[in-house]
Formats: C-alpha cells, structure tokens, sequence
C-alpha cells in the first residue's frame, strides 16, 4: 500500500513574520508614550490593539497546529517560538498599562534606555523571521539579539540602584520598580526567541 506524504504547511513562516512586525509596531507605541507631550491614554488604546492583534496571529498559529497538515520543523518548537513572540507584547503592553494606571509622569532616563534596546531588539527580530524559510544569515541575529539582552540586564541593573538611591519615595520606587521589571522580561523573551530560532537552524542543518 502506497503512503500518501502529507503536504507541508509553509504558511507558519508568513505568520511569524506577522508577529514579529507587530513587535515593532508595540515597540514604537512603547516609545511614544515615554516621550514628552505624549498622549497616553490615545496611546494605551492603540497598544491594546496592537495586544490584541498579537493575541489573535498568536491562536492562528496554534490553531494550524491543531491540524493534520506537516509542519517545516518540529512542533514543539512552533509552540515555543509563538509562545515566546507573544510574552515580549504581553509584558510591553504591560509596561504601557502600568505607566498609565500609575500616573507616572516622570520617568527616569534609563526607562528610556530600556525602550531603545527593545526597539532595536524588534527591528532585527522582524528582519530575521522571513529568513527562517531559508536559514540563511540566522546566526548574526541571535548573536545581536544576545548582546542586547546583555546591554538590557546592565540598563536594569544601573535602574534599580538608581530607583533606591533614595531620589524617590518608596510607593513611587514600587511603581517604577514594576515599569522596569516589565521592559526587562520582555528584553529576556526577545532572547527567548532568538535562542528558539537557534535551536531550529541547528536542528535543520
């Protein structure tokens, strides 16, 4: 009896790409709400939506899953690399929702610092997800993503010494204690991601 080879589903490269250029669009918003004369709460609006659209590329992706169709590389690492898209949005959204629900109005400078490494981090994400298809050139892009994530822990380090330096108050310094821990979980689960598409090139080769 002859065995039918099921077809390969490609169209998981096409949905990351989607999730990681609307990384880049969560990361810009995350800037523009810090910087001066900014509308926050038009802002927070438009970064829920760009949440809420992570959230539904996200279940498309794990729908497909759910199907009979061959995946272009294993499984649980599709389930990995979705997962970890979705954690950098959820704790960007979470550090938008934050700094509105608290009323911060003065940030300190490093949060600033903190939102350029994620901007970068989202541009290289989002420029190297459409060459999972070919794995071509991946190595670099986990290398920078790495030496950000590197860059993000000694902004967030040098943050906390500066949050209890004794500058603030303490029910301020738990406010934007909570700002920073956020943006630095969402520096850790770009690497998260970076260390996912390593695991796939080299499980490819």
């Amino acid at each position: 009896m002859r065995l039918r080879l099921r077809p390969r589903d490609d169209s998981y490269y096409e949905m990351f790409a989607d999730s990681a250029n609307n990384l880049v669009t969560g990361a810009r918003l995350l800037a523009e709400l810090i910087s001066e004369d900014a509308d926050r709460e038009a802002v927070g609006e438009r970064m829920r939506a760009c949440e809420h659209a992570g959230d539904e590329r996200t279940h498309a992706i794990m729908r497909r899953l759910n199907s009979k169709t061959a995946t272009p590389f294993d499984r649980e690492d599709i389930y990995r690399l979705a997962s970890s898209l979705d954690d950098v949005m959820d704790s960007m959204d979470a550090a938008v929702d934050l700094i509105g629900l608290y009323r911060l109005e003065r940030l300190p400078k490093g949060i600033i610092a903190q939102v350029e490494v994620l901007e970068r981090a989202a541009e290289i994400t989002a420029e190297a997800m459409p060459r999972l298809r070919t794995m071509d050139d991946l190595a670099r892009y986990w290398i920078e993503i790495n030496q950000l994530e590197n860059q993000a822990d000694q902004i967030y380090r040098r943050l906390l010494a500066h949050l209890f330096s004794g500058e603030y108050d303490a029910l301020t310094v738990m406010k934007l204690k909570d700002v920073v821990e956020e943006l630095e979980t969402a520096a850790d689960a770009f690497e998260h991601v970076a260390n996912t598409v390593e695991s796939i090139v080299v499980k490819k080769s």
